[in-house]
């Protein structure tokens, strides 16, 4: 990276890469990092980011970075994060498919993440953006996070209680019904869970514990109902020369 590349990649007001992930995060950042090895000038697209600085932690200087958030977080965000030359937000909710349209050239590779968002959506809304990225990215992936079943219902039952906090879950996966995702469009290629955490020694899970270890504990048969997944949805590419050619350009 040129020395003006890397300059304009440093967020506003110190709000770089130093605001390393934890946990889930990382693994959220591992596989935008191993697509773009693939497709270094592919788009990514971060559902439901909020004020996060993914672009400033995870830039090669050749993607592009598109932010989804609700009109009125976008509003804050453009204030505090302007948009760039190859980051800009757009202010639509996830379920609104005007965001699909933002992508440019797409047949350089998309990346979706999705952490903390399709939990939080009805399953039918959850099936359509599914059959939506798999019609439009073809080539591209899907990063989503989700709590089992049982983490579900007691996350709702919580909600119920009258606590405040964020929005209740609303759709919920095991592991075993990881399969069943392929299932949603025919462009689904496969389904993965991701894991574990890349070592880090600056990231470490709640108590102190390394979060590669907290990883591994959460996969003990009588935890794994509770414990959240990470998981990568790859679209089938499409077949046509452009897409045929090499990801690497």
């Amino acid at each position: 990276m040129t020395e003006s590349e890397r300059t304009a990649s440093e967020a506003p007001g110190g709000w770089g890469a130093a605001r390393e992930p934890s946990g889930r995060g990382r693994l959220f950042d591992a596989a935008v990092r191993a697509y773009l090895e693939r497709w270094p000038r592919a788009t990514v697209v971060a559902l439901g980011e909020g004020l996060g600085t993914g672009f400033w932690r995870l830039d090669n200087g050749r993607l592009t970075w598109l932010t989804v958030v609700p009109p009125r977080t976008a509003a804050a965000r453009r204030i505090l994060l302007p948009d760039g030359a190859r980051h800009r937000t757009v202010a639509c909710a996830v379920t609104d498919p005007g965001w699909l349209d933002a992508v440019p050239e797409p047949w350089r590779g998309v990346v979706v993440t999705a952490p903390g968002v399709l939990m939080r959506l009805p399953p039918p809304a959850v099936r359509a953006l599914l059959a939506a990225c798999a019609e439009r990215f073809p080539g591209g992936v899907l990063v989503f996070d989700a709590l089992p079943r049982l983490a579900g219902a007691l996350a709702r039952r919580a909600a119920a209680a009258g606590g405040r906090g964020p929005d209740p879950v609303r759709w919920a996966l095991d592991r075993a019904q990881l399969p069943r995702v392929a299932g949603v469009h025919p462009g689904i290629e496969a389904v993965r869970e991701l894991g574990p955490p890349p070592a880090s020694p600056r990231c470490a899970a709640a108590g102190g514990l390394p979060a590669r270890l907290v990883w591994r504990a959460g996969h003990l048969p009588v935890l794994r109902a509770l414990t959240p997944l990470v998981a990568e949805v790859r679209f089938a590419p499409a077949r046509s020369p452009r897409h045929a050619s090499s990801p690497v350009s």
